[in-house]
């Protein structure tokens, strides 16, 4: 039986130093480090291979986090954070205190708040909002569970969270994509 509260600590200490982890989310293994630090960023990008074009979402403990993260938050999305229980992604425009690196078009940027007990955790215990992008070589399948993760890619990480972490969820899938424009029309990029 792995002790979640000492695997919690390393994380936290391994993100703190500009590390980069491997960690289960609620959806699928993620490549995670910290979200503030331009430098981890970079890093995570060169472990993933990919271009820095390729834009990643940022995980957050709740709402009153994302608020320190964007202009603002339409009641549209609050709604939708509210109402819907499967895991969602809200691409909200205007995002600030985030490292430039991590922006897509427009300083846009994709915010999940997660469904897991583990990752609430993580967030909770961090502080500050983590670096999610699939768990696999840019190009490649994402993990639909641990053991689909590369052991090359494993071994480029700072740490690894055990998969007996890993809870029981119904499906390893992307969360459901939306966007909120500026002027608050939702529109969903991946169902």
């Amino acid at each position: 039986m792995v002790n979640h509260s000492s695997v919690i600590k390393k994380c936290v200490e391994v993100l703190g130093f500009g590390g980069v982890i491997i960690y289960p989310t609620d959806t699928i293994w993620g490549l995670g480090c910290d979200a503030t630090n331009p430098q981890a960023i970079e890093r995570l990008h060169k472990i993933k291979k990919s271009s820095h074009e390729k834009s990643m979402l940022i995980l957050c403990f709740d709402e009153e986090e994302i608020v320190h993260y964007v202009e603002k938050i339409p009641a549209q999305a609050l709604d939708l954070i509210y109402s819907t229980q499967t895991p969602l992604t809200i691409i909200y425009p205007h995002a600030k205190h985030l490292p430039e690196i991590l922006l897509g078009e427009n300083n846009s940027i994709g915010i999940r708040i997660p469904k897991n007990d583990f990752c609430l955790a993580l967030l909770n215990a961090f502080g500050k909002p983590i670096v999610s992008t699939s768990a696999n070589f840019s190009g490649e399948s994402s993990p639909k569970s641990f053991s689909d993760i590369s052991k090359t890619l494993i071994e480029k990480v700072d740490f690894c969270v055990p998969d007996e972490i890993e809870e029981k969820r119904d499906s390893a899938v992307a969360s459901k994509l939306v966007k909120i424009t500026e002027n608050g029309e939702v529109i969903v990029i991946r169902g």
